[in-house]
């Protein structure tokens, strides 16, 4: 993160201009500018912008099944958000009904990506800014409860994630219709059992934030 600030005369008072040039802990790079005025934010401008990557027209062509593994790439974090956008689109366009235990599972995978990157968002990119620290590894120096709560709340998301959709970077379980391999209940029931930890750990992290 780069940027710096300046004193800039106005009228009734001082003003200063804030100027983060460089943004990189979020979604492709941004800036923020903020003017201040007597200790009021007058003016803020937040610019998040990422590289064309034509993703558009690379699925140009392709099948159903290619283009649902390709939007998988179009992020390592957030791989679900377009995948089950892609699969719905094909059902809805080829008037597939999908089983409610599908559509169940399908929602189970979605908050296993909701689960891991929350957790590294909240854990290891924001709670070192929060706390004043260059990033999670040297926050784990004086925090390292902190930091293995979110690693050990990352890793059951990325287990869910592999579990439902094969691994959890990129996964290639899901097709129109269904997936490819349906996980048995005695697999079903074994990532069941971190769900207790999993509410202690959220819960803990709420009262910090509140404390």
């Amino acid at each position: 993160m780069h940027g710096g600030d300046e004193r800039i005369p106005a009228l009734g008072g001082e003003e200063r201009l804030y100027s983060v040039e460089e943004l990189t802990r979020v979604e492709g790079e941004g800036s923020l500018r903020l003017r201040v005025r007597d200790g009021e934010v007058v003016e803020a401008r937040l610019r998040i912008f990422e590289a064309p990557r034509y993703f558009e027209r690379i699925v140009v062509g392709r099948t159903p099944d290619e283009v649902i593994d390709i939007v998988a790439r179009i992020c390592g974090i957030c791989p679900i958000a377009y995948q089950l956008t892609a699969v719905n689109a094909f059902e809805s366009l080829f008037g597939v009904r999908v089983d409610p235990s599908v559509r169940a599972l399908r929602r189970l995978l979605y908050c296993g990506e909701w689960i891991e990157s929350h957790a590294l968002h909240i854990y290891l990119l924001h709670a070192p800014d929060f706390l004043g620290y260059p990033d999670a590894i040297k926050m784990a120096a004086d925090y390292p409860e902190v930091v293995m709560r979110g690693l050990k709340l990352k890793k059951i998301g990325n287990e869910i994630m592999s579990l439902l959709g094969g691994r959890e970077i990129h996964p290639i379980n899901v097709r129109v219709g269904g997936f490819y391999r349906v996980p048995h209940a005695a697999e079903l029931l074994q990532i069941g059992l971190p769900y207790a930890s999993l509410t202690h750990i959220a819960t803990n992290n709420v009262l910090d934030v509140v404390n």
